[in-house]
């Protein structure tokens, strides 16, 4: 298990600058409140996991830290820039690794990564040393010149994690990124995400509904329910507040009821708000 990050007031005691600064970060879609008045420090170097129910405010808090979406009330200030102020600063420091696949099958594993080195803005007599270590960090040195409609679902991750992180982001999002793995292929992934970690010092934030792995790798957990954070804290300390022999999954049922997200407004509050998504995310 990855070791235990300091908590928010550990950091604030040492000085340390957290790596993301969350202060009241709010979304609205027309009367649904989405984002309710999110507060949190996410210290440098450490690997966040997001858990909560569909509906609670995951993807679109995410949307918000990485700038796709702006908020309507509240700040956060990422790798040191703030998300509505300097969102070009933001994105040139993050990366992000979205649940859609964002690969190209028709081009090899080293075009895909060419092309992201191109939109990063890499200089070119520093692409192809890039590009070739960033590969054989997440093991696809063979696979390099193939074709990645022909890689398994896992090379496929493993590559788009590496495309991410070509820039050197002090901050990198993972969006569910081990869905639709066997567990061969999550342990894989996650082998080669730590590996960034303790080399890098990269800070991360992880979302995914597989509780068992956000349990393992992660140094704390922030359980998101109707917008709001219910809880963060380590794995061990939210178990903890259950008992002996508790699991994640017994706590995300004490704290979420077990359920769907409530409050989330009637059929027609959510058709308005997933438009409103489409149109303004």
């Amino acid at each position: 298990m990855a070791k235990e990050a300091p908590s928010q007031s550990t950091a604030s005691a040492t000085g340390a600058r957290p790596a993301v600064v969350i202060r009241e970060l709010t979304r609205k879609f027309g009367p649904f409140t989405a984002v309710d008045r999110v507060t949190a420090d996410i210290a440098a170097g450490e690997v966040l996991g997001i858990i909560g129910p569909n509906g609670a405010g995951k993807s679109t808090l995410i949307k918000m830290l990485t700038t796709l979406l702006p908020p309507t009330g509240g700040t956060a200030v990422v790798a040191g820039h703030d998300i509505v102020r300097a969102p070009a600063q933001v994105r040139r420091n993050i990366g992000y690794v979205p649940q859609q696949l964002s690969s190209d099958g028709s081009l090899t594993g080293y075009e895909n990564m060419l092309l992201s080195a191109r939109l990063y803005g890499i200089p070119h007599a520093e692409q192809a040393q890039r590009i070739t270590r960033a590969l054989a960090r997440m093991g696809l040195s063979e696979q390099a010149h193939h074709l990645v409609g022909r890689y398994s679902g896992g090379m496929i991750r493993r590559l788009e994690i590496a495309q991410s992180l070509l820039h050197r982001p002090a901050v990198l999002f993972l969006d569910e990124p081990t869905v639709g793995l066997d567990p061969a292929a999550r342990e894989a992934v996650w082998e080669h995400v730590l590996d960034l970690r303790s080399t890098f010092k990269t800070t991360m934030i992880v979302t995914s509904h597989l509780m068992d792995e956000i349990d393992q790798f992660c140094d704390r957990i922030a359980l998101i329910n109707r917008g709001r954070i219910a809880a963060i804290e380590t794995p061990a300390a939210l178990k903890g507040r259950l008992g002996p022999g508790a699991t994640l999954d017994d706590v995300f049922i004490e704290l979420v009821g077990g359920g769907e997200s409530e409050g989330e407004g009637s059929y027609g509050d959510i058709r308005r708000a997933r438009r409103a998504a489409r149109e303004h995310g």
